[in-house]
Order: structure tokens, then sequence, then C-alpha cells
């Protein structure tokens, strides 16, 4: 699933062909996604000029004279900026024309993700919380809102009310500079630990965005190019081999459904 740094990966290679730029057209070849587009968008945007892009977790928003349009990867989307006469792949759901030449497709096999537009909002991005690259992220706040919980630190620092944007691959990678397991009781990290733990965060997300992000299976960037943080991961998806640090195997368990490498030795 795209993550955080692959959502801005894609927000930055397409803000530069699309902002301050004319819709010409917005063409839907299948409108059956997660929440299905809506009905009229093509009428609605038409003729729009791009104001601006951003990101809100993983939720990429192109704000335009009138109203907003959310975007959302889902499971496997893709946004790829491609020549207009290229042919279109099985999976090209929507495809937005610039006035300028510029031709943006949506790619999703699985049709999880999304594309809506409202003049009023959207309830989706209610109740979030920071952004984990910001200064409302600390670690104060995860120390204090994990006090007396039970729950999993792995399962705790993914929830989007405690702080966006940080998935499975990210959440392995941060814990495991750590050195906190993945199932320890969030109640029981420590202010100091938390503190360390959300500089990790913000290190690990940071240096996935200036690498490209991580390449799994279906992710590529605006320009169709995979990322390359992949190369980097020294747990996710290693189950069974070597740590980096102490070479003993590291170990892969199920916390929320979701595999959860990490190394005994290391993480406590």
């Amino acid at each position: 699933m795209p993550e955080l740094p692959e959502v801005e990966t894609t927000l930055r290679g397409v803000a530069p062909h699309i902002v301050d730029q004319v819709i010409d057209q917005l063409r839907v070849y299948n409108g059956s996604l997660r929440w299905p587009v809506t009905q009229g968008i093509s009428e609605l945007t038409q003729g729009q000029l791009v104001v601006a892009i951003t990101r809100r977790a993983k939720y990429l928003l192109v704000e335009l004279e009138r109203g907003t349009m959310m975007i959302h990867l889902g499971m496997s989307g893709s946004l790829r900026l491609v020549d207009r006469s290229e042919p279109r792949r099985k999976h090209d759901h929507i495809e937005m024309l610039m006035a300028n030449g510029a031709c943006l497709r949506y790619h999703d096999p699985r049709r999880f993700g999304a594309w809506l537009w409202s003049d009023s909002g959207y309830p989706q991005l209610d109740h979030l919380g920071p952004e984990p690259l910001t200064d409302d992220f600390t670690g104060k706040r995860l120390f204090e809102l994990s006090r007396k919980r039970k729950m999993a630190i792995k399962p705790f620092i993914m929830d989007n009310r405690t702080v966006v944007g940080v998935g499975n691959i990210y959440a392995s990678e941060a814990l495991f500079r750590g050195g906190i397991r993945p199932d320890r009781a969030a109640g029981r990290v420590s202010l100091q630990r938390y503190e360390e733990l959300a500089g990790h965060i913000k290190e690990v997300l940071a240096s996935a965005i200036t690498q490209g992000g991580t390449t799994l299976r279906d992710f590529v960037n605006g320009n169709g190019e995979p990322g390359y943080f992949q190369q980097t991961l020294m747990v996710y998806g290693r189950g069974g081999e070597p740590c980096v640090h102490c070479d003993k195997p590291l170990k892969d368990i199920r916390l929320g459904q979701r595999s959860s490498v990490f190394c005994p030795a290391c993480q406590r």
C-alpha cells in the first residue's frame, strides 16, 4: 500500500505539471472505487484552474478555483504522468487532461482508492492526528496519549488519531531504530523513549521521501519510476534473516493481522 512517503513523492512529482494549469477534461472510465467517484465530477472540474495540490495524511487535495478534489491511492493506486498518445492500461480508471498538454492517469488494480469533489470539506479528514514531519508531533504527545494504554505500541503509532501516515513499513523501521519491541504495551514506554521514537519516525519518513518512497509490488511515483527506500529497510520483510546489528535472526509475528518483524535481542 502506498504510505505517506509514496504519497508525498507522488505529490512532488505531479505538482509542477498541474498547478497553475487549467483542467481541459477529466475522463472517468470506471467510477466504482472505494467511495464512488463524485457524480458529475467531469463537469464540475472542466475548465477550472488548479490552484494548489497539498497532502493531508495519505490524501492528496487538489485545490481548484471552486471546490477541492480529494484523491486517495488506496491499496494499489498510483498517479502517472504519461503522453496522451500512450494507450490506456487495463486498470487506468481516470485521466486528467490539462490545457498545457499534461496527462495524469490514475491506475488502481484493486480499486480501493478514491476521487472525490467537494466544496464543503471531507469528513474523512476529521479527527486526524498531526502530521509526523511537523512540530505538532512530539514524543511528549505520544507519551501523554499512551498512558494506561494496553494496546501494542506498533498499532498505537499506526493509528491516524495518534499521528497520521505512519504505516506498517515505517512503523517497523522506526521501532527497530528506537530499540522497542512492536508488541510492547504502549503505556509501558517512558517519555524519554517516546521522544527518541518520535525522532526516529521523522528520520525514517524524511529519508524515505528523499529516496522516492518504497517499492512494494505496485508503487511508482508520478513519473512512473519505482522508489528506492526498500534498499535500506533493516527489518520490514526480512523475517528470519540476520539482524543488521547483532546477526541474530529476526522474528516475524502478527500484530493486528499484520506482519511485524523485529529483533528480539535489540528491541525490548
